[in-house]
């Protein structure tokens, strides 16, 4: 029996912001599926019949976004217990998982588990590519079941179209079949809760730094990985740059709004969250041992850098 002492991970913060980040996802949820702000609906009836009766009102609004919350939090919750389960299996000590609540069109900006530096390449690779392989294992079959609930409709001007990777295509394909010219999936909330999670996954794959990608290419590489991450968010900023300017000279002056820019404002401020954070970390993953990768885990860390490829959206969001 091991004298060493067992790490209690604190519950009182992780817990609230998990609470938050339910509410916050819920209300993207109702934004989603109402015709009016769930806010809205609130004032009017508390102008009419008072506080308890707008209560009711704001629980029932927010409970019209669970088409979007239940699915889309469990991918999340799904990919965080891959990280923390396997974290204490290695008994590599790690807070609960931090949800971040942002009640914007997505309702989070995902979590963060906070850990000791890991001291194995090999148990790097499982803690790192745990929660992509675990929240993919689900988002997968949401976002298949959620096609497959969305009708095919001629598109209509104006809003927001959701980005495309390689692997949102082929799944579009399969349940939807080919799309009439002027045609797009409309998406249900299932279904675009699912996009999300596809999407959450292909930033937390991002080689860069301490996130899945970046634990999964330290493993693989070693501090080379360093360097690459520097170029990585160094690229992803002039791309996002380019593309900026791309949008500008080839729309219109008349269309020109915020929305076109949209892309480049996904992938611009990520660019330089993710140089701050790296540049907070020393530029340096933390060491992680000289042990050999095993076969089966190089295997799964060319796995993880295969399916950021596949999940990569060029474009995130754009006008329609």
């Amino acid at each position: 029996m091991s004298d060493e002492p067992v790490h209690r991970p604190r519950v009182l913060l992780p817990a609230a912001l998990f609470a938050a980040t339910v509410l916050s996802v819920f209300y993207a949820g109702a934004t989603q599926h109402l015709a009016r702000s769930p806010e809205s609906y609130v004032q009017a009836t508390f102008t009419r019949h008072g506080m308890l009766a707008a209560l009711r009102t704001l629980a029932w609004a927010l409970g019209q976004g669970w088409r979007f919350a239940v699915p889309l939090l469990a991918i999340l919750v799904t990919h965080e217990l891959g990280h923390f389960l396997l974290a204490r299996h290695h008994r590599v000590p790690a807070s609960l998982p931090m949800f971040v609540p942002f009640p914007n069109l997505l309702g989070t900006m995902g979590a963060i588990i906070s850990m000791r530096p890991i001291g194995s390449r090999n148990a790097l690779v499982d803690i790192g590519a745990a929660g992509p392989l675990a929240g993919l294992a689900l988002a997968l079959p949401i976002t298949a079941v959620g096609l497959a609930l969305s009708p095919v409709e001629p598109l209509a001007p104006g809003g927001l179209l959701e980005g495309d990777s390689l692997i949102y295509l082929l799944l579009k394909r399969l349940v939807c079949g080919p799309l009439p010219a002027g045609y797009d999936v409309q998406l249900h909330p299932f279904a675009f809760a699912g996009w999300v999670g596809l999407f959450m996954t292909m930033l937390n794959l991002l080689p860069v730094g301490q996130l899945d990608g970046g634990h999964v290419t330290y493993a693989l590489y070693g501090p080379r990985a360093d360097r690459w991450s520097r170029w990585f968010t160094g690229a992803l900023l002039g791309y996002a740059l380019a593309l900026a300017g791309y949008i500008a000279l080839t729309t219109p002056s008349a269309e020109l709004s915020v929305d076109r820019f949209v892309p480049a404002l996904i992938w611009g401020p990520w660019a330089l969250a993710t140089r701050v954070l790296l540049r907070l970390s020393g530029d340096e993953h933390p060491p992680a041992g000289d042990d050999a990768l095993t076969p089966a885990r190089k295997a799964i860390a060319l796995l993880c850098i295969a399916l950021f490829a596949l999940l990569f959206m060029p474009l995130p969001m754009r006008a329609g």
